[in-house]
């Protein structure tokens, strides 16, 4: 009897052994499960934007938002990437509702975008629905059209050239004389101001610009 009991406790402690190697292996396996939980909780601003549904900043996370690009023409206009080879001009202003009704675009926008609600492949909140609204547009390279005398351009500022074709009305013109105007430029915008009477003397046509001075004092060239 005592050789059986003296060779079960010299059994015990291996048994012990690897009972307790075991538990090791469960304790480690958790713990390598917490661990992972706590990595995938930590993924930074851009997983956590995607986890709640926030589409990322940057190219085509807004349609035509200030500092992106379009492609050349503009009829339908399309969204592209400012470091491609598409890319034809730049938003400098982004405004809703109509041009007509809405705040004018800087002075030396080239040209207007008009959006209408449509549905393209990017917009602002991926439901592919785009708000009405304009974009005001400058080219990517020269010439420009907006620059004071380029003889476009949707405002007419100082340094400007225009005709006069009757009726009240004046139409824009490129004061080095090119652009086919059909006669040349007659008149240059040199001054704005808040009233007519505040015009050089020197002045033979007045032009409307809108704005703080909306009135625009031109002199025969």
């Amino acid at each position: 009897m005592r050789e059986r009991g003296a060779a079960g406790v010299w059994c015990a402690p291996a048994a012990l052994h690897a009972l307790l190697c075991a538990v090791l292996c469960v304790l480690c396996v958790l713990c390598a499960v917490l661990l992972t939980g706590c990595w995938t909780g930590d993924r930074g601003p851009a997983a956590d934007s995607a986890a709640a549904g926030v589409r990322p900043s940057g190219y085509g996370a807004v349609f035509l938002a200030v500092g992106e690009c379009s492609s050349f023409g503009t009829v339908g206009p399309t969204e592209v990437s400012c470091a491609g080879e598409r890319a034809a001009a730049r938003v400098v202003a982004r405004e809703g509702g109509r041009a007509s009704s809405g705040p004018p675009c800087p002075a030396t926008t080239d040209f207007v975008l008009h959006i209408s609600e449509h549905r393209p492949s990017a917009d602002e909140d991926g439901d592919g629905a785009v708000p009405r609204g304009y974009a005001c547009m400058r080219k990517l390279q020269p010439p420009h059209p907006g620059d004071p005398g380029g003889g476009g351009g949707p405002r007419t500022i100082v340094g400007d050239c225009v005709r006069d074709v009757g009726g009240g009305k004046v139409r824009e013109a490129a004061c080095d004389g090119e652009g086919g105007d059909g006669g040349g430029p007659r008149f240059e915008v040199v001054e704005a101001v808040a009233v007519r009477s505040d015009c050089p003397a020197s002045t033979g046509l007045y032009v409307r610009l809108g704005g703080a001075r909306p009135v625009g004092c031109a002199r025969p060239r």
